[in-house]
């Protein structure tokens, strides 16, 4: 069979993977602590699985407006103004089956072939797949530890040039966890008020998973609001990662273009989840506090025990439910079997020697760390951690 070229550009993601070898190692009796996946251990709060049997029960079986029911882009603008002081009107919203497929939508309906898009690094694994199956150029930024993972106003603007069309970050970030300050976003905004042909993608689907105070989200900006697409979703604040309904906030002209695309491609999402996100949206947020608090508890005891390992560089995440330690010190150790010479043999090494399931910080942009995810229960990141500190200390 001759596939299409596209499918060239298209790699199985690295969280994917590690997850699926995790699995078949289980199936083989191996006993793994799986930190590679971003999957919430939460149950979703009663009152949403309520609102989705009613649901049900009252007949919401049929299709739905592409972008969405309108009590539900009615929901959703209600959430900006009250959460992020954000006017976004209901015509001003599309919703999606997951986020995404919102990002997706905005990369298929911006970016043509040729046109640069900037994305620091480390960045979520989708973001550069989804710019290159546009024909886009991936212009990647290297922001370090030292600086939090974040990119810096000089660092942006040395970035851009003509064919600068698209830039893409998260806050707060996977794989990172770094959140931008309200300062560190105006300094950004400085650089794109001088470049209003730029847009920017602003990922904020961590928003509730925030360990220092209020979300600040980039759209805030008047002088740049118009080249801001706000992407959010259902997945992490309320634990409804297989529900799949994402969102996109933006200018009215990239919601009618997303629209289009989206009609020939899924049309809608699933019109229970819908009524059901309306309840989420608009109900008390305790849950998804609470939630929060209980991962700044594990957030605070991994990244404890990473500093406390010989040779572990570890930030301190503000948001997400990530840890991202640089591992480089040990690059080119061996236990005396295995010789570690880069992330993605240490993310095997973890994984067959300390039977702790990680992703290589490669997958995301960055060759000297490796992600954790830390929204397990505590049972296993006490297990992981002591696993980890024993392999780690193998290497010579």
């Amino acid at each position: 069979m001759q596939l299409a070229q596209r499918l060239n550009k298209i790699t199985e993601p690295q969280t994917i993977k590690m997850a699926k070898m995790s699995r078949e190692l289980k199936a083989q009796g191996i006993n793994i602590v799986d930190l590679s996946l971003g999957e919430p251990d939460f149950r979703v709060p009663e009152h949403i699985n309520e609102a989705a049997k009613r649901a049900i029960d009252e007949g919401y079986s049929k299709y739905t407006p592409v972008v969405g029911y309108p009590e539900l882009l009615e929901a959703i603008s209600t959430k900006l103004k009250r959460d992020n002081n954000l006017n976004y009107p209901p015509n001003q919203i599309i919703t999606s089956t997951g986020a995404k497929q919102s990002l997706y939508n905005a990369v298929m309906c911006l970016v043509d072939p040729g046109d640069e898009v900037i994305i620091p690094t480390p960045f979520w694994v989708t973001y550069a797949t989804q710019v290159e199956m546009a024909g886009g150029v991936v212009k990647y930024v290297d922001c370090g530890i030292e600086n939090d993972f974040k990119i810096t106003p000089d660092q942006l603007e040395a970035s851009i040039n003509s064919h600068t069309k698209l830039f893409m970050f998260s806050s707060p970030c996977n794989p990172s966890g770094s959140v931008y300050s309200r300062e560190e976003l105006a300094g950004l905004v400085e650089i794109f008020k001088k470049h209003p042909h730029i847009y920017i993608i602003s990922d904020e689907i961590y928003e509730y998973i925030n360990y220092q105070g209020g979300h600040e989200s980039i759209a805030q900006f008047d002088e740049i609001k118009d080249q801001v697409i706000v992407i959010n979703g259902m997945s992490k604040g309320f634990a409804m990662t297989g529900w799949r309904l994402g969102y996109m906030a933006a200018p009215r002209e990239l919601v009618v273009a997303c629209e289009k695309l989206q009609g020939q491609v899924t049309s809608a999402t699933c019109s229970i989840v819908q009524r059901a996100s309306i309840t989420a949206l608009l109900s008390d947020l305790t849950p998804t506090r609470e939630m929060a608090e209980a991962y700044k508890k594990r957030k605070d005891y991994v990244i404890g025990e990473l500093r406390k390992m010989d040779g572990v560089k570890a930030n301190d995440p503000h948001g997400a439910f990530y840890a991202f330690p640089d591992i480089s010190s040990f690059f080119g150790k061996s236990d005396g079997e295995t010789v570690v010479n880069n992330d993605a043999d240490m993310s095997m090494y973890l994984l067959n020697k300390g039977h702790v399931s990680t992703v290589c910080g490669s997958a995301f942009g960055n060759t000297s760390c490796v992600r954790l995810s830390f929204a397990t229960n505590m049972d296993n990141l006490i297990e992981a951690m002591k696993r980890m500190k024993e392999a780690l200390g193998q290497l010579k």
